[in-house]
């Protein structure tokens, strides 16, 4: 049965551990569990499956996230950060919910598209690294494994981005990198502020392969 969304977090231990068991989570802080911003927060929460929603109006846990009026957080664990929009502006509905949400939600491994974008721009991480493929590839299970055991080790330091050749929005990104699609995939690691970048065409992606690209580039 799917779980019911958003789950009641009545206690700091409750909130902590919801925090910790996902790459990203968001809870509801509000005073009023019934109030319309909630009613929106609920109806956000139900078009976001793959994200835990949960919802707090205990008093004692919106004082521990340091949270007076309605607002929603989103923790994420890849670069141990949190975003918060505040909710008591009426403006803010479900639609802006979800696109807050979609924004701010950086995984271990982040799909790159045109909204995913704003929030790896916006992250305090200042390394990126992106494995360009072809998702339709039969080895792009096997190449994500690899990738995304590299992505464990760089927690914090870079962030690891999957970007798929065969979308059109993503053909400005190749001609950036000086890549035609013959030579995909390709690993592209990238110092967000001086621009400085560097590119590996690769056959077959190992762990220990990106490992060594990273390592040489942050040093």
């Amino acid at each position: 049965s799917t779980a019911e969304k958003p789950i009641l977090l009545n206690n700091i231990a409750d909130a902590e551990a919801f925090v910790s068991s996902a790459e990203v989570a968001v809870i509801g802080f509000f005073q009023d569990p019934q109030s319309p911003e909630a009613a929106q927060f609920r109806l956000a929460a139900g078009q976001v499956p793959e994200v835990p929603f949960g919802l707090s109006s205990s008093a004692t846990v919106l004082s521990h996230y340091g949270v007076s009026a309605n607002t929603v957080a989103l923790f994420r664990t890849v670069d141990n950060d949190r975003r918060d929009l505040e909710m008591s502006n009426r403006e803010v509905d479900a639609k802006k919910l979800i696109r807050f949400v979609r924004i701010n939600e950086l995984r271990l491994v982040t799909e790159y598209d045109p909204v995913t974008a704003i929030g790896v721009m916006q992250s305090s991480v200042q390394f990126n690294l992106l494995l360009i493929t072809d998702k339709m590839s039969p080895k792009h299970p096997e190449r994500m494994r690899k990738f995304r055991a590299a992505a464990e080790l760089y927690k914090g330091k870079i962030l690891f981005i999957l970007l798929d050749s065969n979308l059109k929005s993503n053909e400005r990104v190749l001609s950036y990198f000086q890549l035609k699609k013959s030579q995909l995939p390709a690993l592209a690691v990238f110092h967000a502020p001086d621009d400085e970048h560097d590119v590996l065409t690769v056959d077959e992606i190992s762990t220990e392969r990106i490992q060594d690209f990273c390592n040489s580039f942050l040093q």
